[in-house]
């Protein structure tokens, strides 16, 4: 879900609902009001970054509301929709402060294409991926070496595991850094709106298109675009997006002239494109066209040395954000951030970390405070305490020890070697501290 929120004006319920359904499905966040009084109220608790408003309306007008929020956020963009009888008052809005409008009726094409062009432009994370894992440094190593290249880029990898925060790595360290890095997911968009989004159009293309609009790929120009989860995309606009790799150039919807391009083309997926292209879901020229670089992100279960860093970072961001003291992990708490596999790779680590933060009781993170559903570790605190209670092997330093060796051990599901290889330690030192932990009356997992 992106960011951006938009604020939707309509006292048409019906006409309401789907202006709500086209936009979440382009992945925007929607807050909505049926009257420009509903309207200005719900503007002070709520930042949004457009407002969407009908001009005729029961009681206030839209163009009574432009007026009133111009006055007091005077940089708000404000979209209004009319009727064509009503073209007049919307011409004056424009004059009022008004973006732009659109006539009524109208594609939900020409609603996304107008929302892109006046929503501010999404902050581009110039921050570096936050890796420890040598197999994830070693990706960062390629990438950097790729983006100084025109070469086209795929990143690949499970959802959830951050291949658009590589992509943007990618741009980042490339000549065109200082760009527009335009991402567009292909997945989100329908059909039959992902066409014009992509392409612009031209004036009378279609229903409600008034005026022509830029597509992805010109607001891109000189940049990077990212075309997210291409894989996703019907197979007769994979074959128009062919086209534009390979001439270089792009055409609106209902226009005959072609617009040459300087763009950077990344693309991500999430499933396995030989075998999509076995099973004829995605075209084997594209492939080929897209796939000169492939860069790809393991499951964060095999990269769990970035496990931590990340978490940490997380912790970091929220608390910065909320303007709390910053918020540490216990031992328990980091060995159970090990011990996981992360199915839902870094998406669901990040959803753990918000919860940890409501639950947590202090300014320490601990094991409980970390809702993962259907998975708990051994806690070796209440184990080691009931065998020998007075056993200096029971002081926290050795507690916190047995407790990351029987976590590493759930982590490599067993395998002596890997546990000795993560903990840096020798398999005959790893197999005197099992001795000893079972000495204790710790079960040790097969």
């Amino acid at each position: 879900m992106s960011d951006h929120k938009i604020l939707v004006v309509e006292d048409d319920a019906g006409l309401r609902e789907a202006l709500i359904d086209t936009l979440t499905l382009a992945n925007y966040q929607c807050v909505e009001a049926d009257s420009a009084e509903t309207a200005l109220l719900l503007l002070k608790n709520h930042r949004v970054d457009i407002v969407v408003s009908d001009v005729q309306m029961g009681g206030m007008s839209g163009l009574s509301l432009l007026r009133n929020i111009k006055n007091k956020q005077p940089n708000l963009p404000v979209l209004l929709m009319t009727a064509y009888g009503t073209i007049n008052d919307a011409v004056q809005a424009m004059k009022d402060g008004a973006c732009n409008y659109i006539a009524k009726p109208f594609a939900p094409e020409v609603l996304l294409n107008m929302i892109s062009r006046y929503i501010p432009p999404a902050k581009v994370n110039k921050n570096n991926p936050i890796v420890a894992d040598k197999n994830s440094i070693e990706l960062l190593n390629l990438a950097r070496k790729v983006a100084t290249t025109e070469a086209s880029v795929m990143v690949l990898g499970p959802s959830g595991s951050g291949k658009e925060v590589l992509a943007q790595y990618v741009h980042n360290n490339s000549p065109r850094a200082n760009q527009p890095f335009i991402a567009i997911n292909c997945a989100a968009i329908p059909e039959n709106m992902l066409e014009a989004t992509l392409f612009g159009y031209e004036k009378g293309a279609f229903t409600g298109a008034i005026q022509a609009c830029p597509g992805k790929f010109e607001q891109a120009q000189g940049g990077t675009i990212l075309l997210d989860e291409i894989t996703e995309m019907d197979l007769g606009l994979q074959a128009k997006i062919l086209r534009v790799l390979q001439e270089r150039e792009v055409e609106r919807l209902g226009g005959r002239k072609t617009i040459n391009l300087d763009v950077r083309v990344i693309a991500t997926s999430n499933r396995n494109l030989k075998e999509a292209v076995s099973n004829g879901d995605f075209r084997e020229d594209l492939y080929y066209r897209l796939n000169v670089f492939p860069l790809t992100w393991l499951p964060l279960a095999q990269r769990v040395d970035d496990i931590l860093p990340l978490a940490k970072h997380l912790i970091s961001s929220y608390c910065q954000k909320n303007g709390e003291q910053l918020a540490e992990f216990s031992p328990a708490a980091r060995s159970k951030l090990n011990a996981y596999g992360w199915p839902g790779n870094v998406r669901e680590l990040d959803n753990v970390i918000q919860r940890a933060l409501i639950l947590r009781s202090d300014q320490v993170i601990d094991a409980n405070d970390l809702m993962i559903e259907n998975f708990e570790t051994a806690n070796v605190n209440e184990v080691e305490q009931a065998a020998s209670p007075d056993d200096k092997l029971g002081s926290e330093l050795k507690l916190q020890e047995h407790q990351i060796i029987l976590d590493t051990l759930l982590a490599c599901h067993g395998s002596r070697k890997a546990v000795a290889e993560r903990l840096g330690i020798s398999p005959r030192t790893l197999r005197y501290k099992i001795a000893r932990m079972r000495d204790s009356g710790i079960q040790i997992p097969a």
